[in-house]
């Protein structure tokens, strides 16, 4: 278990970066102005009910709505519906949902306005199978998907192309009713479009291209997939669609002001803060590996950075699953990190998703120390065995070092903070 000090200053680094992402503070300045006609909010995300709530609590109108947020994510709203579905693999709920949103924006005016307030998980939360599909084939896509260790901008690409909401359709249902999308970023790069696979924000990709992305990584589709992408039916609308012309969207929270929030906090603190990039993507584990490196390099070289140090990073790994354990990708890139920093003093790192759960688990990330090895290995627990089983959350859960804050209400992906060195006696 690492110093409680340290264990408290990078969960307080944590706090800020959810706080930087609050739903009211986020909304406060993004507000578009009042229609001439009604105004209808539609959501979706792990984060969407409490948008909605930040969102009547700052408007000054009239408004009608539906958002749907996973499953116990749920917050009361007076004149918006909130629905629940599951997350990650979509369900009969999640499909009701998606048809709940398009009733809510059918029969409007172009003097009405439509308020997308999405945010990360939405692309479970949202399944609408074509026609001659079935909510089975959207879930055994999504479950092929998330074994893939594809990025997630090939997941959502393959989406788009594959669902009746996704890729803008949701917008274009709305038309002609003006379209403003307040979006919480939890991609790298901050591309709205793909956040949630963008109801309401078309994209750029082809059919060839996506063609191109399964070929590549040689996912195995379902078969009904495979050959809908194979016919090129039902694509999704194209950017320059009239029917968006009057749409704007706006990233009103990402993981980039996220991470400087947090490298203000440390830097006040009086420890240096390093943030390598808010974009990072690849194999958890392996960018375990790279995070691991730099910090053995600080901690007994001074470079490229000197102690102390705090150095941030985020973005959205992948994980590959090759076996049956329990976890996600913040704790596999931490139990990664862990064996690769074993002895190696003064470290001590937190890796958590910002919106409360790693993957399917009920812990938000996890801390690892240069002891972390050891203590797995003295409760029998061989370290790299746990990592090849995809069973990082058993390993921490193990040694109490298990981070958990239960749903925080937004969702700006990963977040890694890598402390070298000791921290100052007055803080």
């Amino acid at each position: 278990m690492i110093d409680i000090r340290k264990r408290e200053f990078l969960s307080r680094l944590f706090e800020a970066a959810v706080l930087r992402a609050d739903p009211r503070r986020a909304l406060k300045d993004a507000l578009p102005p009042r229609p001439k006609g009604k105004t209808v909010v539609v959501g979706a995300g792990k984060g969407a009910a409490q948008l909605a709530a930040a969102f009547e609590e700052l408007w000054d109108g009239p408004l009608t709505g539906t958002v749907v947020t996973r499953y116990g994510y749920a917050t009361p709203c007076k004149s918006i519906t909130v629905l629940e579905a599951s997350h990650p693999v979509p369900d009969s709920a999640g499909l009701a949902a998606s048809q709940a949103l398009f009733d809510a924006v059918s029969g409007l005016t172009e003097d009405d306005l439509v308020v997308a307030l999405i945010c990360g998980g939405g692309s479970a939360l949202l399944p609408a199978p074509p026609e001659g599909m079935s909510l089975e084939d959207e879930q055994q896509l999504n479950q092929v998907l998330l074994a893939s260790g594809a990025p997630i901008g090939v997941m959502n690409a393959i989406r788009k192309h594959a669902s009746r909401i996704k890729g803008g359709r949701l917008a274009a249902a709305a038309w002609p009713a003006r379209v403003v999308s307040l979006v919480v970023s939890d991609v790298p790069g901050d591309q709205a479009c793909q956040v949630a696979s963008g109801p309401t924000v078309p994209d750029e990709v082809t059919l060839t291209q996506v063609r191109a992305m399964v070929a590549a990584r040689g996912i195995k589709l379902p078969e009904k997939i495979r050959a809908h992408l194979e016919r090129g039916n039902d694509l999704p609308p194209r950017p320059d669609d009239p029917v968006f012309g009057r749409n704007e969207t706006r990233i009103i929270a990402s993981a980039c002001l996220s991470l400087e929030a947090a490298a203000e906090l440390a830097r006040g603190r009086g420890v240096a803060a390093i943030i390598l990039s808010d974009a990072i993507e690849g194999e958890a584990r392996d960018v375990g590996l790279v995070h691991a490196a730099i910090a053995r390099e600080v901690a007994s070289r001074d470079r490229p950075f000197t102690k102390p140090v705090v150095i941030l990073s985020g973005g959205e790994t992948t994980v590959t699953l090759r076996g049956k354990g329990r976890g996600g990708r913040n704790t596999e890139f931490l139990l990664s990190f862990a064996a690769a920093i074993d002895g190696i003093e003064g470290i001590a790192a937190l890796a958590a998703d910002t919106d409360g759960i790693d993957g399917s688990e009920e812990n938000a990330g996890a801390f690892a120390g240069p002891g972390t090895a050891s203590q797995l290995w003295s409760k029998g627990m061989d370290p790299l065995a746990s990592l090849a089983a995809n069973d990082a959350w058993s390993a921490f859960d193990a040694i109490d070092d298990l981070f958990v804050t239960g749903p925080t209400g937004t969702n700006v992906n990963d977040f890694r903070a890598i402390l070298v060195g000791d921290l100052p006696d007055q803080m």
